[in-house]
């Protein structure tokens, strides 16, 4: 096959000479067990989402969860490669981004650093494939119920929510932000979209030069020609992210983004910020093609 590796059960002697640990658990293991090989001196990489908020009420209502490591929390960095690549640099914790937030913070960071949009009207109409919801069973995700239908999820509140609240709020530096977000299963297995609608404070700007600007030196961000809209299938199974924005007849800025929810959405951006972590390449282990699923 492809590999020669095998999954074997967790061993306490052989994680103890790890460099790095990923955690691919459900929501809560990370933040109880993380902190025993951080105090060994192994870093670790959370794919879950105990590391992402920093409120801890959020993850209260979000999560559920309430038992906190408040100084793993302090410490932790989140995990956007291109967004905070020089403090994931010195992290011995990482919280991996979420895959919706993925999208939209890639697409977003060059207009509001820039303080190019209104921020209080923030809409983001999201799709993803059925490999988004994991391979646990689940009847919503059979292929006769998925196949051949689009349907919105998630519209009085998807978890995702306020992890792009927070991070777009730190992009603008502190201020608040109006957000409507509202994801879709639609009937593929891997891939996700982000159509994002803003409002210009100046009609006028250039905004395709302004993200070619932002992401010219960035390997895994492509921003399209103009003209060009991205499509999930010219990333599937890769670590890419591709942006477009063009103007509607009404002058709405909508900006498109596209990932593979898999890979630059979990394993893949989880890869590239071990790579940062050991200052090494950022694209290696990253260049072969996803199979599965």
């Amino acid at each position: 096959g492809q590999t020669d590796l095998a999954f074997t059960a967790p061993d306490d002697a052989v994680l103890d000479k790890c460099d790095v640990i990923f955690f691919a658990t459900p929501h809560g293991v990370a933040m109880e067990t993380a902190g025993t090989f951080i105090n060994k001196g192994i870093k670790v990489i959370d794919l879950g989402p105990d590391f992402r908020l920093r409120d801890k009420n959020e993850y209260a209502q979000w999560y559920g969860l309430e038992n906190f490591q408040d100084d793993l929390l302090a410490s932790s960095v989140y995990g956007l490669s291109e967004i905070n690549r020089e403090q994931i640099k010195g992290a011995q914790l990482i919280g991996n981004p979420g895959c919706f937030p993925t999208t939209v913070l890639l697409a977003l960071k060059p207009l509001i650093e820039k303080n190019l949009i209104d921020l209080s009207n923030i809409v983001v109409d999201s799709k993803t494939g059925v490999s988004g919801a994991g391979r646990g069973a689940n009847q919503a995700m059979l292929l006769c119920e998925a196949s051949e239908s689009v349907k919105a999820y998630g519209i009085s509140g998807h978890r995702h929510y306020p992890e792009i609240k927070q991070e777009l709020s730190l992009l603008a530096g502190g201020k608040p932000i109006g957000l409507t977000f509202i994801p879709h299963l639609v009937p593929m297995i891997r891939g996700m979209e982000s159509t994002i609608y803003v409002d210009l404070l100046d009609t006028d700007v250039d905004v395709q030069s302004t993200l070619e600007a932002a992401y010219k030196d960035e390997h895994f961000v492509t921003v399209l020609s103009a003209g060009i809209v991205p499509e999930t299938r010219n990333v599937k199974s890769s670590n890419f992210c591709q942006i477009a924005a063009q103007k509607t007849v009404g002058g709405k800025l909508v900006v498109t983004s596209v990932i593979d929810n898999l890979i630059k959405g979990a394993a893949g951006q989880a890869i590239q910020n071990m790579n940062i972590m050991f200052d090494i390449d950022e694209g290696l282990g990253l260049e072969q093609i996803g199979l599965l699923p």
